[in-house]
C-alpha cells in the first residue's frame, strides 16, 4: 500500500471511531443522584418510587454487605421533580454527577481505541469488551482449535434474528449424558462485565485446561455468553445504559421486556415485576413471549435430567442469589445451595478478601417473579441455581472501564471455581 493510500485508510478509520462515538445516546446533562435510606420505610418508599418514576433508572447498592446506597440517573429534564420529591419526603441525597456524558463519552473511546487491536476471532477477555458478532465468531472458532473439547450450537433467535449460540465444553474423553454446569451471562443488556466474564470462564476450561481438568473430568459445562442478543448489540450501537430487549411492546413508547422476568413459573407476581411496558422490571403480556427466554427455556429444558448447577451471571452487587425470589419461604434444599454459595464466598475472602452476600434473592436483594433461577430449580430440575451478580464498576456500577475486568473476572473466577468443585463433591457424577 502507498503512502497516500495508508493515510486515506487511517483517516477513514479515525471518521469512523468518530461516528461511533456519537453514534451513543450521549446522556447530555443526564444527573446521578445517590440516596441513603436510613430504614425499612425508605427502602420500601424507594422501591415505589422505581415503580411510579419508570424514567427515573434506580440502580441499586453498589455493595450490598456495607454499602446500602442507591443511585438514580435522570436525564435533566426530570431533575427538578425528583429533587423536590426527595426533600418533600426528607430523602437524604446528594448529587454525584452533573453531566453524564464526557463520561460516556471518555468510556467510548476507550473502548473503541483498544478494539483497533482486536484480531478476530482471538479474544484477549481483559484487554477489551466484546460486540455479539465478535463473541459469536470467536465461539465459532473454538471447535477448530479444540476439536474433541468444543462443541457450539446455534440453539435459537432473537426477536431482530440474531444468533444465540451455546459452548459445550468437555475433557474430550467422548462419555456421553455427563451430569451438566450451564451457566449464562447478559440476560440484562447494559451488564458488560457478564459475557467477559462467562469469556474468561470459556478460557479457563480450554487454554488451561490442565490446572482446571479435574473440573471436566465427570461434568460438562454448557455456556450461553450472550442471552439477550438485540439489547446487548443496543448497548454497543445505540444506548450504553439499555437493560431489557428490543421487542416492542403494547405501549408503542415504550420497548422491551425484562427477560428475568418473563419465564413461567410464578410469573406475574405484582410484587417484584411490572405489568407497565415503561418500566424496566416488565414482566412481558405472557410467559415467554420474549424469543430470548424461549431459547434459554430450551436449553434449560434441553439439560433438565443432568442440570447439577444454573449460574446466571449478573452485574453488580457482590452477592450469590438463591431461590425463590417471589416468596419468602425457602425451598426444601436450601441448605445444600447455601453450602455451594458460602464455599465461593469463602473462597473469594481468602483471595482477595472480596465480601460477597449470600441467601434467597427475595432476602438478600428483594421479591422478583418470574426469574431464570426460580424457573431453574422450579422446572428444569436444577440441584442448585443461583445468580452470581459481580463486583461494580465504572461510574453506575455496571459500566466498569476496560482496566477493570481483570480483577472482576479474576475474583470471580476464584468464587465459581471453588462453587464448581463443592457441587461436584456433592453430587457426584450421577447423570
Amino acid at each position: 500500500m502507498t503512502l497516500i493510500g495508508l493515510s486515506i485508510l487511517l483517516l477513514l478509520l479515525l471518521l469512523l471511531q468518530i461516528s461511533l462515538l456519537f453514534a451513543w445516546q450521549d446522556y447530555k446533562d443526564y444527573h446521578v443522584y445517590e440516596l441513603t435510606p436510613r430504614d425499612a420505610n425508605e427502602q420500601s418508599l424507594l422501591r415505589q418510587l422505581a415503580r411510579e418514576q419508570p424514567h427515573w433508572d434506580f440502580l441499586g447498592p453498589r455493595r450490598r454487605q456495607n454499602d446500602s446506597t442507591v443511585r438514580v440517573m435522570v436525564p435533566h429534564e426530570e431533575v427538578a421533580s425528583l429533587v423536590a420529591l426527595f426533600d418533600g419526603h426528607r430523602l437524604q441525597h446528594r448529587l454525584l454527577i452533573e453531566d453524564l456524558a464526557p463520561l460516556v463519552q471518555a468510556q467510548r473511546a476507550e473502548y473503541l481505541r483498544r478494539k483497533q487491536r482486536l484480531q478476530l476471532p482471538h479474544i484477549d477477555v481483559l484487554a477489551a469488551f466484546y460486540t455479539l458478532a465478535e463473541i459469536n465468531e470467536y465461539l465459532d472458532s473454538l471447535p477448530e482449535r479444540y476439536p474433541r473439547r468444543a462443541q457450539v450450537k446455534l440453539f435459537g433467535w432473537s426477536y431482530e434474528r440474531r444468533p444465540i449460540k451455546v459452548l459445550t465444553i468437555s475433557n474430550g474423553d467422548g462419555r456421553r449424558n455427563k451430569p451438566v454446569i450451564l451457566i449464562d451471562g447478559t440476560v440484562h443488556a447494559r451488564e458488560w462485565i457478564s459475557p467477559s466474564m462467562a469469556l474468561y470462564i470459556i478460557q479457563q476450561l480450554l487454554e488451561h485446561f490442565e490446572e482446571n481438568q479435574e473440573l471436566l473430568q465427570d461434568y460438562d459445562w454448557v455456556i450461553v455468553p450472550v442471552v439477550n442478543a438485540d439489547g446487548y448489540e443496543h448497548t454497543h450501537s445505540e444506548a450504553r445504559y439499555w437493560r431489557k430487549t428490543r421487542k416492542p411492546t403494547s405501549d408503542p413508547e415504550c420497548v422491551g421486556t425484562d427477560i428475568n422476568r418473563n419465564f413461567g413459573y410464578e410469573w406475574g407476581h405484582d410484587e417484584g415485576s411490572s405489568s407497565l411496558p415503561c418500566e424496566d422490571i416488565y414482566r412481558g403480556e405472557r410467559p415467554f413471549d420474549q424469543p430470548e427466554s424461549q431459547v434459554l427455556r430450551d436449553i434449560l429444558l434441553h439439560h433438565s435430567e443432568r442440570l447439577r448447577w444454573y449460574l446466571s451471571l449478573h452485574s453488580f452487587g457482590n452477592s450469590l442469589l438463591l431461590p425463590w425470589g417471589y416468596t419468602n419461604t425457602l425451598p426444601n434444599n436450601y441448605d445444600d445451595m447455601m453450602a455451594v454459595a458460602d464455599a465461593g464466598a469463602m473462597a473469594i475472602v481468602h483471595a482477595t478478601n472480596g465480601i460477597y452476600s449470600y441467601g434467597s434473592t427475595n432476602y438478600v436483594l428483594y421479591p422478583t417473579s418470574g426469574d431464570t433461577v426460580d424457573y431453574a430449580l422450579g422446572v428444569a430440575n436444577a440441584s442448585v441455581a443461583m445468580t452470581m451478580e459481580l463486583p461494580a464498576g465504572g461510574f453506575l456500577g455496571f459500566d466498569p472501564w476496560v482496566s477493570h475486568i481483570e480483577g472482576i473476572v479474576t475474583e470471580s473466577w476464584v468464587g465459581v471455581r471453588a462453587m464448581a468443585v463443592e457441587v461436584i463433591r456433592r453430587y457426584g457424577s450421577h447423570s
